[in-house]
């Protein structure tokens, strides 16, 4: 797996850990009986970002590190599903 490959897929994976665990955790401003005029209730009382972004962080350091291991101990063939290695002709007898 390239560099510039693996970049690309923690970022994949980061963004959708994100939208997953954002709203875990969120009580809106109608649950809690305090809504700031001019805002919906359904915005959030506290949204907690510094956490969101460390625990997505952190869930997705895990999930690439699995993934690199798979890939990089030959349980997922990326090279062959990206085309860049042909299968080995066989040997006569």
């Amino acid at each position: 797996m390239s560099l510039s490959f693996a970049i690309a897929v923690y970022l994949v994976i980061w963004w959708t850990v994100l939208f997953a665990i954002l709203p875990i955790g969120v009580r809106t401003q109608g649950e809690d009986g305090a809504v700031v005029p001019g805002t919906p209730e359904s915005a959030p009382t506290r949204p907690r970002l510094v956490r969101v972004v460390l625990l997505t962080t952190l869930v997705s350091a895990l999930i690439f590190a699995a993934l690199w291991a798979a890939v990089r101990y030959g349980i997922l063939d990326t090279e062959r599903w990206l085309g860049r290695t042909l299968p080995r002709p066989a040997v006569p007898k």
